[in-house]
């Protein structure tokens, strides 16, 4: 089975819960909380896992929180290469309003990474062999430069392998700019790089397509939220629609998503298969509380769904 890396510059742990109702200035009793590893490439790389295939998780960890992050990805038995850094892992809070059925999601504050940190994650990527496919996912904390995913690029040609982006705002242009071999922007995103601040339903395509004519993407997967994705390939597009189903979170949907296209064609499957399989992954992360990504049962019942 071909390898795969996946680098996370901001990982987290992600604390879930729920309330009954939130209300302002009252003491609200809390579920017990669920602590999980986050971020994007990490869970990327545990969605993988759960599919059934392996990943190199590659990200920087430092402190308490660090080692309790380093021990959460052990229990999952995710390979892992673990740059060692002087601040700690930030943590981020969910919690679920059951009365309305609604997620709130509190980012903290990125960790800070020096110059010698980050580098140290791109030197970890250059020292891996035979590397098939690399995916760059997640935001930038504060000391990492805008053209990091750009630099990966280069080490991606370099290795002979498809690189995968799922980020957002300059970052996103700069990886364009130097080459990918697969983009995943959701509607914003999109719109960001077309320099437009709206797109109808029938100007994804055109636009997408424009931008896979100046040869530096060969497929795009737009993000449609409830409406599924788009595929768009030079030969062709096809949007994959998936089934309603009770979202209870979205926290890690894209990461599934990402993991199930990297997983199937790893596996040597099409792209439009891969596609709708990383759509049913997607789907099938917003069906677990926290960030529990995909179930693989749930995964297999929406892409056969998928496929009659």
């Amino acid at each position: 089975m071909a390898s795969i890396i996946t680098i996370t510059f901001s990982p987290c742990i992600d604390k879930s819960t729920s309330v009954k109702k939130l209300s302002a200035d009252k003491k609200l009793h809390c579920t017990a909380p669920k602590l999980e590893r986050g971020g994007g490439g990490v869970n990327v790389a545990r969605a993988i896992k759960k599919l059934g295939g392996n990943a190199v998780a590659i990200f920087p960890s430092g402190g308490y929180t660090g080692k309790y992050f380093n021990y959460l990805l052990e229990k999952e038995n995710v390979h892992t290469v673990i740059i060692k850094i002087q601040n700690e892992t930030r943590e981020n809070v969910i919690i679920l309003d059951e009365f309305e059925n609604a997620q709130y999601r509190f980012g903290m504050p990125a960790t800070p990474l020096a110059e010698k940190e980050w580098q140290r994650c791109l030197e970890a990527v250059q020292e891996i062999k035979d590397v098939s496919y690399i995916i760059a996912s997640g935001s930038l904390p504060p000391g990492v430069p805008l053209n990091i995913y750009a630099q990966l690029s280069v080490i991606a040609k370099e290795k002979n392998a498809k690189f995968i982006v799922d980020a957002c705002g300059e970052t996103l242009r700069e990886a364009l700019q130097e080459g990918v071999y697969l983009l995943k922007p959701n509607l914003c995103e999109l719109c960001f790089l077309a320099g437009k601040t709206n797109l109808e339903s029938n100007e994804i395509e055109t636009v997408a397509k424009e931008m896979l004519g100046n040869g530096k993407c060969e497929v795009m997967v737009v993000s449609m939220g409830a409406e599924g994705a788009m595929l768009v390939i030079v030969e062709l597009s096809k949007i994959i629609k998936v089934p309603r189903v009770i979202k209870k979170s979205t926290v890690g949907a894209g990461d599934s998503m990402i993991a199930g296209i990297v997983h199937f064609l790893s596996q040597g499957k099409n792209i439009v298969d891969a596609v709708k399989y990383g759509v049913a992954c997607g789907t099938a992360a917003t069906m677990n509380t926290g960030t529990e990504l995909c179930n693989v049962q749930d995964v297999e019942k929406i892409y056969t769904f998928l496929n009659n």
